[in-house]
Parts: C-alpha cells; sequence; structure tokens
C-alpha cells in the first residue's frame, strides 16, 4: 500500500479502519482535524484521539486514496481561538495602561503586543491580498510609525476585545446545536439467557455491543445496525436513505440505527454499535450546517472587501489634502469591514442559540433567512395541527348479542400485546370504561395489516378494510351504510370480526391541538399571506377544521405522495413555502419546500430531513421560530444601516483631517463592539 505518510493500520474490518497518525501530539487540535477529514469523500464517520496517536474512520469509498488525502492535510495546533483572544485582549491591555508608567521602551512594548496583528495582517497580504485584516495591520503600523503608541494600544485592544466577543458567542451556539442535534436513542431491549432460559433486559444504548440480539417493536427507533434473525416489520428508513413511506423487512435484511419500526416486533443481530451506527451520519450533516454562510453574510463579506481599496484611497486623499500621515493613519483605521462582517454571524448564532434553549432546533443562518422570507405556511394536518394521539370515538356493534362494551373489551384484549398508537388508543379506551380482559388464543401479527387470535374457539380479525375483506373474505355488504357515515364525517376506523362476520367498528379520531389556532393567527400577525392545510380526510370534514382554525386554502382527500406536488406547485407560483410536518412520512415535503419544519416526535428523522426541527411538541414553537427569524433579519438590517451610516461620517471626519488617530479608533472600534453587542444580545420572543 503506497502512502504518502506511512500510516501504520492497526485494526481493519469492512468499512473500518484504525490507523496510526504519528504527528498527532499533545498540541494537536483534535476537533479542527476530524473536521478536515470528515470533509473527505468516502468518509461517514472519524475519530481522533491524539493521546494514542490513532485515527478511526468508517468509510464506503477507495481506502488507498482517502489515506493518501488525510496525508495532505495539515494537523493545526490545539491553539484553541478563544484562549489566544483572551490573551491578545490581557497583552493589549496591559501594554495600554504601561504607556503612561514607562519612560523608555514604549516602542518596544508596544510592538510586541500588536506583533500576532501585524503578524496575521502580513500573512492576509501575501495570501489573500487586500483585506480588512491588512488595514488594521497597516492602521496599528502607521501609528507605531508615528510613535503614537496610544493609538497603536488603543486599536489593538479593541479589535482584539472585538475578536474575543464575536468568537464566544460563535463556540457556544455551536456546543448547544451540537449537543442538540444528537440522536435520542438512550435506551434499547436485549434478549439474554440466564440458566437456559431467555429474557429480556433494558440497557443504555451505548452499552450495546456487537453479537447483542436487540428486540424493537412498533414505534421504537433502532438503536443499532444489524440483520434481522426473527420476526418482520415495516421499517421507515427517510431518516438515513430519505425514502418516504415505510419497507416490510423480514429474516436476514439488514437494519440502520436511527430508522423507525413502524408495525411489527423484530430481533436485530448487533452488527454495529454506539458511535459505530449510522447515525453517526447525523453528526456531519450538522456540522456541514454549522459552516454555511448566509446569503446576507455573504453579501456583507463581498460589500466589505469591496470596500477596502476605497478606504485605501481614501487614506491616499487624505494625506494629499493634509499632508501629514496622522490622518493618514486615521482613516485606516476607520475602515467599513469589521463592522460590516462581525455582528452578521454573531446575530445569526445568537438567535441559534435562543432557539435552542426554547426547544428550537435551527440548522443554520441559512434557515433563518428563508424562514423570515416565507408568505405561505403549509401544514399536514395529522400529527401537526392535530395532537397526533388517537382516542376512541365511538363503539358500533353489528350484532345485538355483542354490547359496544364487550366489542371494545375483546378488541383491547388482544391489541393490549402491541404498541401500534391504534392499539394503545383501544386499550386506553377500554381501561377507562372499565377493562375486563377476555381470554384468547396467542395473538397473530399480520405486518400492515391488523392481527389475528381465537376467542372462545373461534376466529377473531382487528384490522384494515382490507385485511378483513380482500384477504379474509369477510361480507362488508350489510353494514356499507353504517361504515360510509363513519368515514363521513372524517374518522379513522378499525374493523373486528368474529366467527367469520364482520362483528362491528371502532371509530378513532385525532384532536387538534389547543393551541393550533392561536398559532395560525401569530403567523399572520408576522406577515404570513396564506396558510395551507394537507389531508388525506373527505372535503367535508377538511372544511370544518380549516373554519375552525382560520386556514385559507384546503387541499383534500390527499395521497401521500401529492403533498409533495402541492408544495412544489406553490413555489413555482413564486410564493416561498414553509412546510410543517411530523418528519416521518413528509420527508419529500420537508425537503422540497423552502424551508422545512419538522414536528417533535418525529425527532431523529427531523434532523435529517428538515431545516428546522422543534424539540417540544408545541405547535405554537412554528410561530416562535418565525417570529426570531423575522425579528433577526430586522437586526441585522438595522445593523447593516449603522455601519454604513456611522462609519461614513468617520471616514469623512477622518479624510478631511478633523479626526485624529486615537479618535477614530475609538469611534470605529466602539461602533464595532456596540454593534456586536446588540447582535450578541439578539432578539426576544414577544410575552
Amino acid at each position: 500500500m503506497k502512502q504518502k505518510n506511512s500510516f501504520k493500520i492497526l485494526h481493519k474490518s469492512k468499512n473500518r479502519v484504525r490507523f496510526l497518525q504519528p504527528k498527532l501530539k499533545s498540541s494537536s487540535n483534535e476537533r479542527a482535524y476530524e473536521g478536515e477529514i470528515l470533509k473527505l469523500d468516502g468518509v461517514n464517520e472519524v475519530r481522533v484521539n491524539k493521546k494514542a496517536k490513532s485515527i478511526v474512520i468508517h468509510y464506503y469509498g477507495n481506502l488507498d486514496e482517502i489515506l493518501d488525502k488525510i496525508s495532505d492535510i495539515k494537523i493545526a495546533k490545539n491553539d484553541d481561538n478563544l484562549d489566544i483572544s483572551k490573551k491578545n485582549i490581557a497583552i493589549a491591555g496591559a501594554a495600554l495602561v504601561a504607556l503612561p508608567l514607562l519612560k523608555s521602551g514604549r516602542g518596544v512594548v508596544s510592538t510586541g503586543a500588536a506583533l500576532p496583528l501585524l503578524k496575521d495582517g502580513i500573512e492576509e497580504l501575501f495570501t489573500q491580498g487586500l483585506t480588512s485584516k491588512v488595514l488594521e495591520a497597516m492602521a496599528v503600523g502607521v501609528s507605531l510609525s508615528r510613535r503614537d503608541y496610544l493609538a497603536a494600544n488603543s486599536t489593538n485592544l479593541m479589535l482584539n476585545i472585538g475578536e474575543y466577543m464575536e468568537e464566544s458567542t460563535v463556540h457556544k451556539s455551536d456546543d448547544l446545536i451540537k449537543e442538540l442535534a444528537k440522536p435520542s436513542i438512550k435506551d434499547a431491549w436485549i434478549e439474554v439467557s440466564k440458566n437456559g432460559k431467555k429474557s429480556l433486559e433494558k440497557i443504555p444504548a451505548n452499552e450495546i455491543k456487537k453479537g447483542d440480539i436487540v428486540v424493537v417493536g412498533a414505534g421504537e427507533t433502532i438503536a443499532i445496525d444489524g440483520y434481522i434473525i426473527e420476526g418482520s416489520a415495516s421499517i421507515n428508513q427517510v431518516s438515513m436513505t430519505g425514502e418516504a413511506g415505510s419497507v416490510r423487512k423480514e429474516h436476514g435484511a439488514r437494519v440502520m440505527s436511527g430508522t423507525v419500526v413502524e408495525e411489527g416486533k423484530i430481533k436485530i443481530w448487533t452488527e454495529l454499535a454506539g458511535d459505530d451506527t449510522s447515525t453517526q451520519r447525523i453528526k456531519k450533516y450538522i456540522q456541514n450546517s454549522l459552516d454555511e454562510k448566509s446569503q446576507i453574510g455573504l453579501k456583507a463579506t463581498k460589500l466589505a472587501d469591496k470596500l477596502v481599496p476605497i478606504t485605501l484611497s481614501l487614506a491616499g486623499l487624505s494625506y494629499f489634502i493634509n499632508r501629514n500621515t496622522a490622518s493618514l493613519a486615521s482613516v485606516l483605521q476607520a475602515d467599513y469591514s469589521c463592522a460590516l462582517k462581525l455582528p452578521t454571524p454573531v446575530a445569526f448564532k445568537s438567535t441559534i442559540a435562543k432557539a435552542g434553549k426554547s426547544g428550537i432546533l435551527i440548522k443554520g443562518a441559512k434557515s433563518i433567512e428563508a424562514l423570515a422570507k416565507a408568505d405561505t405556511f403549509v401544514f399536514d394536518k395529522t400529527g401537526t395541527l392535530t395532537a397526533g394521539v388517537l382516542k376512541v370515538d365511538s363503539v358500533i356493534s353489528f350484532d345485538k348479542s355483542w354490547s359496544s362494551e364487550k366489542l371494545l373489551n375483546l378488541a383491547a384484549s388482544a391489541e393490549e400485546h402491541y404498541f401500534h398508537p391504534i392499539a394503545e388508543a383501544v386499550v386506553n379506551a377500554a381501561k377507562i370504561s372499565g377493562f375486563k380482559h377476555m381470554h384468547h388464543d396467542e395473538v397473530e401479527f399480520i405486518v400492515a395489516h391488523g392481527i389475528k387470535t381465537h376467542y372462545d374457539k373461534k376466529e377473531v380479525l382487528i384490522g384494515s378494510r382490507h385485511f378483513l375483506e380482500d384477504d379474509e373474505m369477510i361480507p362488508f355488504n350489510p353494514h356499507e351504510k353504517a361504515i360510509n357515515e363513519a368515514i363521513k364525517s372524517g374518522h379513522a376506523l378499525l374493523y373486528v370480526a368474529y366467527d367469520k362476520k364482520l362483528l362491528g367498528i371502532i371509530t378513532l379520531i385525532d384532536e387538534v391541538r389547543s393551541n393550533a389556532k392561536s398559532t395560525i393567527k401569530k403567523l399572520k400577525e408576522l406577515g404570513v399571506k396564506e396558510i395551507v392545510m394537507l389531508t388525506g380526510d373527505v372535503k367535508e370534514k377538511a372544511n370544518s377544521v380549516a373554519n375552525e382554525l382560520g386556514i385559507d386554502t384546503v387541499y383534500a382527500e390527499l395521497l401521500p405522495t401529492d403533498k409533495a406536488g402541492i408544495i412544489e406547485s406553490l413555489i413555482n407560483s413564486g410564493k416561498n413555502v414553509a412546510f410543517c410536518g411530523d418528519g416521518i412520512n413528509d420527508a419529500p415535503s420537508l425537503i422540497k419546500a423552502n424551508v422545512g419544519i419538522s414536528m417533535q416526535k418525529g425527532a431523529d428523522i427531523a434532523k435529517v430531513t428538515a431545516d428546522i426541527s422543534l424539540l417540544k411538541d408545541d405547535i405554537h414553537a412554528v410561530a416562535q421560530a418565525k417570529e426570531l427569524a423575522n425579528k433577526t433579519m430586522s437586526l441585522i438590517d438595522k445593523n447593516f444601516k449603522a455601519t454604513v451610516a456611522i462609519n461614513s461620517a468617520i471616514l469623512f471626519g477622518a479624510t478631511i483631517g478633523k479626526l485624529n488617530p486615537t479618535l477614530t479608533a475609538m469611534l470605529h472600534n466602539g461602533t464595532t463592539i456596540g454593534l456586536l453587542l446588540n447582535s450578541m444580545k439578539g432578539v426576544n420572543l414577544s410575552k
């Protein structure tokens, strides 16, 4: 194996390798190095251990090529920027305080304090050309050459304070976002054998080992990567594949962590667990989103860079007018760049951090910009406008010898073995009415259809109409009228058959959230022009809900595949669309919308699919996110206008010789720090 850097491979398995990197030192920056490796094509996950001088990578590309690329990456020193900024502030402050006390050596002390700034300016001049950092270094350099040590040191101190304020805000919000982005799989059930008997034991997900048998039921998230050894299930894989809808998986099929078992129960042989699972892709996604720059941030950066030559020209003009280097130094102090570049990203990061603490995960500045522009909000009804928790509304018996209560007890007796939302609703309703268990034989679960058992030696079938009528040949004709009336009312129906006859139906409803109406009202107050609802309900039921909540447009009787097409048509008509869904079945719509917002119950999946994920089960958080986005963009706009106005005035004064270098530095850097403080304070939600 030919490599540019001779890496000694310590262990290698399928798509995973651990090797020595002799260049790693105690001063190496693990976080920065991992980030650079993670950017390489073919790398899924990486872990650097500088103490052991080892690197573990999970890959899907060509290993030789990946190792060659890793050998080209420069290992940055662990010079934490925050610590450096603190140190530079202390040095600059000490130099400024010491000036009046020094009778000699002022130049040496001042130059030493400004050395990091001067060095950075020289490096940027040769690598990036004329930048704001170059102007800052020139301003301090001119002041030093003029022996104006007060101006040099005060400028240096102000610049370091501004840099520290920006970095501390960015670091804190980045760490919060990464913490919030971790998958929420905490525990799992594993099968253990003791004294020849098998039993289930609940353990922390991070303690699962290769070879463990993990048991996963309906509604649970798979914590490991592995293979099904027993059972079958409908599994939603959108978190890993982007594929909407569920996929049937049986014995021998491979499953991935982070995916959700919608129906069924399976036993999985663990192949990869803990940090080695597929859910690490979520971390990579979040890391990439942190590095994204907003459009307005890029605009500010480009404008600031364009203004650098103008500042230099004004400096030359000032020297021509005033014939002294003092005015030249003054103009160089008053560059637009810092005030334009720094407050904008800080404002975004501040909002992201505040949103995170409020239970709203926003993935980057672009999401805030898109949400602020959104003028059309589209809501999926089930699980979004409604609570997503089914409740039994009525029990209708078609056999006089079976009371509604007895019919409900029969259904609950069979369903209590499963954790499907419908099963839970039936069992809860039976408990409320005084549940009396009816002894039955073993229950057989038919994935995506229903359940089958025997009571009093006669067959019991519970499930969908397709399962009972088409698969089990149960006649429905005698009860069509009652069934159609229940369907028209917008209820979900569960059918119960006994002894080859349709015994009755259980109607279920998903109640509208109590604060859905106030949320929609708030969105309209925030400038949203149109509220749209998407639902599979019949039109009568959909219109009833829309009228109750104040929704403008309704699309009813939809198939899941219809939703993304509607989103696309709205965007094509010139609207900026925000889509709110549960993050499980709505993945295509969340992706197609200008900004996708996923509800809390789809949290793991939503972290990959949506731009904004609600970490609390509260629809009002949608309005809160919109309010934060609007106020953030307004704050940035105000900062931008203030920067241009104030710095233009300072530049004019400096150019005509009315401002000396020290005063210019104080005014310019004071403005920058003021704007940074304003951005750090950020925006607050209305009470």
